[in-house]
């Protein structure tokens, strides 16, 4: 088959398996903030940006005005006590097909900056062009984060609808049909029917299973 003219990818429950280095930052985050224990993590809040999520820890103590402070912190906890993410099946097989065919992908994510960086790095991924929630003015589920991503690897508009974006939250499918591009879904996060209610195209368990698709 063709292969798509770009890959899109979203990073958490996508390249990576990271709920617990995102759970044990916000629990130590909120630990030093209020001395008390957090929230279990509510599912209807992955892939939201973390602002969105700090918002709610904060309101079940009725903290709302400390909203900025626990993101911020949870951020340099997410640093300070790095916790490496397990990678997913199927990563490598990908990046290393698209950069052999010359076909433009990179990362944009909901997660921060600093994050992403790290886990790259420390996994020895080869992606090279990341964006996090802090180069969107308004992240997912706006279509900002992908449109930045396709233009920044060189695509117009036009091109759009022949690009694949892998998602594993309703967040981010949504993003990715705002933006007029395809969305795939992965199922580590929501169950298939949930995601084409959302708007994927395909649903795939992992990435390893998309590639396998593409592939034969």
């Amino acid at each position: 088959m063709t292969l798509p003219k770009g890959f899109l990818f979203d990073f958490d429950g996508v390249i990576v398996d990271s709920k617990e280095s995102h759970n044990s930052a916000w629990a130590s985050a909120f630990k030093e903030l209020f001395n008390t224990e957090i929230a279990p993590f509510p599912r209807t809040h992955a892939g939201k940006s973390p602002m969105i999520i700090a918002e709610y820890f904060c309101s079940i103590i009725g903290e709302e005005k400390r909203t900025e402070e626990l993101f911020f912190l949870k951020d340099s906890h997410l640093d300070k006590y790095f916790k490496a993410p397990k990678l997913l099946p199927g990563v490598r097989e990908f990046t290393n097909l698209l950069s052999q065919e010359k076909i433009p992908y990179g990362i944009a994510s909901n997660a921060t900056k600093q994050f992403l960086k790290n886990s790259v790095h420390h996994l020895n991924l080869n992606f090279t062009t990341v964006f996090g929630v802090q180069d969107y003015v308004k992240p997912k589920p706006a279509p900002e984060a992908y449109i930045l991503l396709a233009e920044t690897l060189g695509f117009v508009v036009d091109d759009f609808k022949d690009i694949w974006v892998f998602e594993d939250s309703l967040t981010g499918t949504k993003a990715a049909k705002s933006a007029g591009m395809i969305p795939i879904g992965i199922l580590t996060q929501y169950t298939k029917k949930e995601l084409k209610e959302a708007g994927s195209v395909l649903v795939f368990p992992t990435l390893l299973e998309a590639f396998e698709y593409l592939t034969k």
